[in-house]
């Protein structure tokens, strides 16, 4: 499943409930982590980093901006940050095996249902532009709400991508887009100058000249009675964070000031500081396999493939998800491998170290390989009902070709031998630990009674996952006899 950050900017920084409860909203939606809340009173303006599958991230996106419609009143809102809407930007970051076409995709989704549930006219922007001058955010949102509002029913080149040619009247317009990895990054200079930020703004920005794939402005942070130039870096790779760093440095030095500290707004990837590393320790021959948490962890971006890999935690947040898979399947799979482990630990807790009794050692034996078999099995169950979406969506394509049809009755058929094996597996590991009960010490019986709970629940799932599949299979042409004979025989004992 391709999996997606977004990174919504909303238009409030000051009151930490309101922005607690945007927030709040995304943590409520299965499937999805927010991963950082980063607010600015100066700004007024609070940036939200969150990650996730297609569906589940774009509900917890437009929940997080029902919110923001109801509590914040751009009319008087003021802040630093240019804004346009109470949600002002939404972008979609691909993240590993994602491309931006499914990102650019989920903009448009998110975009429509905003328009159409919430009011609030849509701009595409990035990658997800159909105009290209709304590409860049600074275009989009050139006027910021006010100008928007004043002539977007009259100007033709105002007119939304989705929604009407009016803003909404407390929550203005949004932009929704998608691009790449971005960093926000910000210098703090040693003066209240705003002037002599903006000065340096101009002069390391892309679009007059400057630093490619950065973008510049200059701010007034009155709290700490200092300027700032707050940047977007589109492409650290492109421009690193030291070479902007050393630029901003020396337009400063030139207008006679110095640096005082500087920022990341949100995440950054640890790539980028690991250039700076390099560049400011004057490495001359490092590799990064050198870093010592690289060697003896896997790193962020590479997340685990399978299902079994992952943690527990990641593991039911995608249970939870609204997606169909991984499902009962799965969950029956996973319960069943809980089982046949809690059984080993008792098995070999009632073991003697001294004089081993060989049925246990035998009974130990055949767990390890069906704790094996369940722990397989609960990817195994994902990808026979992906399958057998696939085969379905064939079948409908061509409802006349014979291999199609061929295709749908073989899917339909592993979809459900996968469970039959389950259960049969989770069976098998009941009744040994059953026959071994009265080798149990007295003090551990607790434990064997979890373990054949859960086996029993890994039966019973995997059991009705089979008789779900029965009735398709018999309809696709499939001889659904051994099965159901089985099946039945894998029943309440």
């Amino acid at each position: 499943m391709s999996r997606f950050e977004s990174v919504p900017n909303f238009s409030e920084g000051r009151d930490a409930a309101k922005v607690e409860a945007i927030a709040a909203a995304a943590r409520k939606v299965p499937g999805v982590t927010v991963l950082d809340v980063e607010r600015n009173a100066d700004h007024n303006r609070s940036v939200i980093s969150l990650v996730g599958e297609g569906d589940p991230l774009l509900e917890a996106v437009f929940q997080m901006m029902r919110v923001a419609v109801e509590t914040i009143d751009l009319r008087t809102h003021v802040g630093e940050h240019p804004r346009m809407g109470a949600t002002d930007v939404v972008p979609f970051v691909p993240l590993g095996d994602a491309t931006m076409a499914e990102a650019v995709r989920l903009s448009e989704r998110l975009g429509e249902r905003v328009a159409r549930e919430l009011g609030v006219p849509v701009y595409l922007y990035a990658a997800s532009a159909r105009v290209p001058e709304r590409s860049e955010l600074a275009y989009v949102r050139k006027g910021q709400f006010e100008g928007i509002r004043d002539t977007v029913e009259s100007d033709p080149g105002r007119r939304p991508d989705f929604g009407e040619s009016k803003v909404h009247p407390s929550a203005g317009a949004v932009a929704i887009g998608a691009r790449p990895v971005l960093i926000a990054f910000n210098i703090n200079l040693a003066t209240p100058d705003v002037a002599i930020a903006k000065k340096i703004a101009k002069a390391v920005r892309a679009r007059d000249g400057g630093l490619p794939e950065v973008k510049a402005l200059g701010f007034e942070i009155k709290e700490r009675n200092l300027a700032q130039v707050s940047m977007n870096l589109t492409d650290y790779r492109t421009t690193p964070v030291p070479r902007i760093v050393e630029a901003v440095r020396a337009e400063a030095a030139r207008l006679g000031v110095g640096t005082v500290d500087s920022e990341v707004v949100g995440l950054i990837p640890e790539d980028a500081l690991f250039d700076a590393a390099e560049t400011y320790l004057q490495l001359k021959t490092f590799d990064r396999r050198q870093i010592l948490e690289r060697r003896i962890a896997p790193s962020p971006a590479a997340s685990p493939t399978r299902l079994a890999d992952r943690s527990l935690t990641e593991f039911c947040s995608r249970l939870a998800a609204r997606t169909p898979t991984p499902g009962g399947g799965s969950a029956a799979a996973a319960a069943g491998a809980m089982g046949v482990a809690l059984g080993e630990m008792v098995l070999r807790y009632s073991q003697s170290p001294t004089s081993p009794d060989p049925t246990l050692s035998a009974g130990l034996a055949d767990l390890e390989n069906a704790r094996a078999a369940l722990v397989d099995a609960i990817d195994a169950d994902t990808q026979a009902f992906e399958g057998l979406r696939a085969a379905r969506r064939l079948r409908k394509a061509a409802p006349d070709d014979p291999f199609t049809a061929e295709e749908l009755r073989n899917a339909v058929r592993h979809a459900t031998e996968v469970p039959l094996a389950t259960a049969r597996t989770a069976r098998s590991a009941a009744r040994t630990l059953r026959g071994l009960r009265p080798k149990v010490r007295a003090t551990i019986a607790s434990d064997l009674a979890t373990a054949l709970a859960l086996l029993e629940a890994a039966v019973a799932g995997a059991l009705a996952n089979v008789q779900a599949n029965l009735p398709d299979l018999e309809q696709a042409g499939g001889d659904s006899t051994a099965i159901r004979a089985e099946a039945g025989s894998l029943g309440p004992e």
